[in-house]
């Protein structure tokens, strides 16, 4: 039975993004290194079908990432980030204005930038602790934001993470940015536990069995395994043939709590998505 969070609705740029029934967020990566479909993109115009695509199979947000956060990832300098954003991100809001644009960014300033040409959602991997500034920004922005854990930063993370309690300590560093964030007036906040990001396989797996820690918090709970190495180091699959390890791992999310869905497969997300609705209201 799906834990039960109390439902929220969060305003952004004259949309309401409701949590009643859960969202997919679809991946769009713009980067020629992401662990599964770096390079996809030749132009922007290729980016607009794949939008459109995605939209049409059922995601509710779109999620825009120019810098990679693949365990030994390189850090992009904040100039071509923006350059690889500024190309995309004002034609998708032009051309599909009703739909919610996230953007993956850790840096203040990228998020300030975007949230002027429309983004609706800061989606940020290192829960404010790459760039100072960031708390103040949402807050100013007052924008939905993602607020994730990591352990370390992609150049390191998955060299040695430890924890003593894994649950334990991510429930409690969420917990204390919450307040940080609560003091600054701002609420629009979006949980995740943060999957492969300074986790072991085996850490990755208590998190998930206990999503229910971080949806009692109150806030939108989001999961985001697709196509991971917490996946295909248990049943020996890689990114590419991941597809059915990550359905049945989205489907467990679901059961426990998850209210949205980070996918780079949408099609199938939706499937498990309406297949879960249907058995829990049987």
């Amino acid at each position: 039975m799906s834990t039960k969070i109390k439902e929220r609705e969060y305003s952004c740029n004259g949309k309401i993004l409701t949590f009643n029934k859960p969202l997919l967020m679809a991946i769009v990566n713009l980067t020629p290194d992401s662990f599964y479909d770096g390079g996809k993109y030749g132009e922007a115009e290729d980016v607009l079908r794949d939008v459109e695509e995605k939209i049409l199979q059922g995601a509710d947000i779109i999620d825009l990432g120019a810098a990679s956060s693949r365990p030994n990832a390189v850090e992009l300098s904040e100039e071509e980030e923006w350059n690889r954003l500024k190309s995309v991100l004002p034609l998708l809001r032009k051309k599909f204005p009703n739909v919610f644009i996230s953007v993956d960014t850790y840096r203040a300033n990228i998020a300030k930038r975007c949230a002027d040409e429309g983004a609706d959602i800061i989606n940020d991997i290192s829960g404010g602790n790459f760039d100072k500034e960031m708390f103040n920004v949402v807050a100013k922005l007052n924008l939905p934001y993602v607020l994730m854990h990591i352990q370390g930063n992609p150049k390191t993370m998955q060299q040695n993470p430890v924890y003593e309690d894994v649950v334990k300590e991510v429930s409690e560093e969420l917990q204390s940015k919450i307040q940080i964030l609560n003091t600054l007036g701002f609420e629009k906040l979006i949980l995740d536990p943060g999957f492969g990001f300074g986790k072991t396989v085996a850490h990755n797996y208590q998190l998930l069995k206990h999503l229910n820690v971080f949806t009692n918090m109150g806030f939108p709970l989001l999961a985001g395994v697709s196509r991971k190495n917490m996946i295909n180091k248990v049943i020996h699959t890689n990114p590419v043939t991941s597809l059915n390890g990550t359905t049945v791992l989205n489907t467990i999310a679901l059961l426990n709590g998850a209210k949205i869905l980070r996918v780079h497969d949408v099609r199938e997300a939706k499937q498990a998505i309406e297949l879960v609705g249907f058995y829990e209201s049987a």
